[in-house]
């Protein structure tokens, strides 16, 4: 692979993790260690997108999701955005979904966004599949976690609505994530999966059953047992092909059988609250002792 390929490929770590810079041309192609005359010709060959436009899309997800799922103000997430004003983020974000930021808080456009999170995972996957991904995988002994789930059941581009209801349900009960660790419970491939069929659930560990509440919060549980965990730092853009390892090649070449548990993720640290580079979930996939 060529090393300019492979700085444009860490380029798009820095973008991610600098949007509250203006990130000119010029900045961007010096921390490329690329001509500035040819920046933008080398970066839409390897991506098939100009740097402008693929800047334009992460600003745009991380707005919305400051504004769906978090309680900064406009004025902060356009500062937050490299904005001159929250008048001109305002502009900037209406001109993008038709939405102003108050609307799109109240009532988010998840088709949307659904979109552009699908067309810049499209962009990330160019670099993981050209980089040779080496999965490190390790057996872990996970113990039993009481959990409240909410299941969210149906279209995969409605499950902001659910987290935005989880998220209310764990501010009511003062159980952030820094207290109560975070899970999904993975039971089917939104690619292959008809869109009645598809549930995904959003858990946190919660000793108690949590009694009766208008957000549809149940009991449950992760059983102990011995699980095969990866270790995925960066985007969701990443995870299918750490899970499609997990299958396709690591289990195949042990000697495992698989628990009658559903594969899960533990979301150490979350976007928008660090950049999407600096994310950690781990993967688990329950095995049943050889």
């Amino acid at each position: 692979m060529a090393n300019y390929v492979k700085r444009l490929f860490a380029l798009l770590d820095y973008m991610d993790s600098h949007l509250d810079q203006s990130l000119s041309t010029e900045n961007l192609s010096q921390v490329a260690f690329l001509s500035r005359f040819h920046f933008h010709r080398q970066f839409a060959a390897v991506f098939g997108v100009n740097s402008g436009a693929y800047l334009k899309a992460l600003r745009f997800k991380q707005a919305a999701y400051l504004l769906a799922y978090r309680s900064e103000s406009i004025t902060d997430i356009s500062l937050q955005l490299s904005y001159e004003s929250s008048e001109a983020f305002s502009r900037a974000f209406k001109q993008f979904c038709q939405q102003t930021p108050s609307d799109f808080r109240q009532n988010p456009n998840w088709i949307l966004l659904q979109q552009q999170q699908d067309w810049l995972h499209q962009i990330r996957s160019i670099s993981m599949q050209k980089s040779n991904v080496n999965y490190h995988v390790e057996l872990v002994d996970f113990p039993e976690i009481s959990l409240a789930v909410l299941q969210h059941k149906g279209e995969p581009h409605l499950l902001g609505n659910s987290i935005r209801r989880f998220i209310e349900w764990r501010k009511e009960n003062r159980l952030p994530p820094s207290i109560s660790r975070t899970f999904n419970l993975i039971y089917s491939d939104p690619e292959t999966t008809p869109d009645d069929e598809y549930q995904f659930d959003l858990a946190a560990e919660y000793p108690k059953p949590p009694g009766d509440n208008s957000h549809g919060i149940i009991s449950g549980k992760i059983p102990a047992g011995l699980c095969a965990r990866i270790c995925h730092q960066g985007s969701d853009a990443g995870l299918a092909a750490a899970v499609n390892y997990l299958y396709r090649e690591w289990l195949q070449k042990s000697d495992y059988e698989l628990r009658d548990f559903p594969l899960f993720f533990e979301r150490v640290s979350f976007y928008p609250d660090v950049p999407e580079s600096e994310t950690i979930t781990h993967i688990y996939l329950p095995l049943i002792n050889s």
